[in-house]
């Protein structure tokens, strides 16, 4: 198993268990437990010191966690994306792999759009249709 994979494995495995309610419970039964115990150590800075050591610790792994899940998900609904524009008749495959253009190339895209967005409000306004296919209202 190369780095790739087993770090991709963890971070999927890591970030289902974290996301569970049982996890959440424990997290909050560990800063009540944290909080009781704080007479005993007369909240002394070395008491303060392991929460703020483990919460930075775990923020820190988190924050790797998160943003790998995010790409992954962001890259698989991008290529479903891509697949329901080739497999549509009539789409615009320019629109394939729209996310890796330059940000004043997707800006032309989205003013395209957005045009045709007002197009069809305005037919609908006055009573026409904003699609090719018969309303079932109608």
């Amino acid at each position: 198993m190369n780095s790739q994979t087993w770090y991709a494995h963890f971070t999927k495995s890591f970030a289902k268990l974290t996301g569970k309610s049982l996890t959440f419970i424990l997290a909050i039964i560990m800063i009540i437990v944290w909080l009781i115990s704080g007479p005993y150590f007369d909240f002394s800075n070395t008491w303060q010191l392991v929460i703020n050591t483990t919460t930075t610790i775990i923020t820190f792994i988190m924050v790797f966690v998160i943003q790998n899940t995010q790409n992954r998900d962001t890259e698989a609904m991008q290529v479903k994306l891509d697949e329901l524009i080739r497999a549509t008749q009539g789409a615009h495959n320019a629109l394939l792999d729209l996310e890796e253009l330059e940000e004043d190339e997707i800006d032309m895209f989205r003013e395209e759009y957005e045009m045709l967005a007002r197009k069809a409000r305005e037919e609908l306004e006055a009573g026409e249709l904003d699609t090719n296919i018969p309303s079932i209202s109608k």
